[in-house]
Formats: C-alpha cells, sequence, structure tokens
C-alpha cells in the first residue's frame, strides 16, 4: 500500500485532528455503528450472533470491522473461548465505561434538539 505524502492536505488535516482532543473523541466514536454497539454493549457482555441480531440491517463485514476498530482503540475488548463450536463475547473496557456519562448526556441533547427543530421547522 502506498504511504501518504508528509505535507498533503490530508496528512496536514489529519495531524490537526490528532491535536484537538474533542476531535479526537469524537474521531473514536464517529461513524454510523460505533454507538449503537457502545449503547448495546453498555448492557453488559454480548456474543457476536447477538449483537448481529440486535442490528438486522449491518452486514456482518461492517460489524466485524467497527468491533475490531473498537478494540484497536481499547474501547471493546474480545474474550474467545476454546469451545466447539467458538464462543467469542464483546464487553466494554473501562476506559469505554467512562464514556457512558457523557454519551448519556450527548443523548440528552440529541433528544432536545430533535425537538427543538421539529418545533422550528413548524414555524
Amino acid at each position: 500500500m502506498a504511504t501518504r505524502k508528509e505535507n498533503s492536505t490530508y496528512t496536514r488535516n489529519e495531524q490537526c485532528i490528532i491535536n484537538c482532543d474533542l476531535t479526537y473523541a469524537v474521531h473514536k466514536i464517529g461513524g454510523r455503528w460505533k454507538l449503537p454497539i457502545l449503547s448495546k454493549l453498555e448492557k453488559g457482555k454480548s456474543r457476536f450472533t447477538d449483537l448481529k441480531k440486535e442490528f438486522s440491517y449491518i452486514t456482518e463485514r461492517i460489524l466485524t470491522l467497527q468491533l475490531r476498530a473498537l478494540e484497536k482503540d481499547g474501547l471493546v475488548s474480545r474474550t474467545v473461548y476454546a469451545e466447539v463450536p467458538p464462543r467469542v463475547e464483546y464487553e466494554l473496557t473501562d476506559m469505554a465505561k467512562l464514556l457512558l456519562p457523557v454519551l448519556e448526556q450527548l443523548s440528552r441533547w440529541g433528544g432536545k434538539h430533535r425537538k427543538f427543530q421539529k418545533d422550528y421547522l413548524a414555524k
């Protein structure tokens, strides 16, 4: 795979993102499925098949990629049990649990903003 030029606009933008803590955090939890996965795992451990059933519209490939990304970022831990058939469970890490109050607050804000938008557009 080719490497990116050090002075490319993409690389400079990426460096700016990395230096801003807020943008960095949003980047780690951003994406269509990461927040719903984190929310589901807030309730406790889940197996891959349980997550697949919960999010029936997500493909197995995308679910796997999102779980791997969350694991790589230290937000989800993956436990493989030596059984036949193999059993794999996912759960939130302590770092992810620190994020839960922030996500709850963001969810409340989202609900308020959704109502605000509905009322604002109704005028």
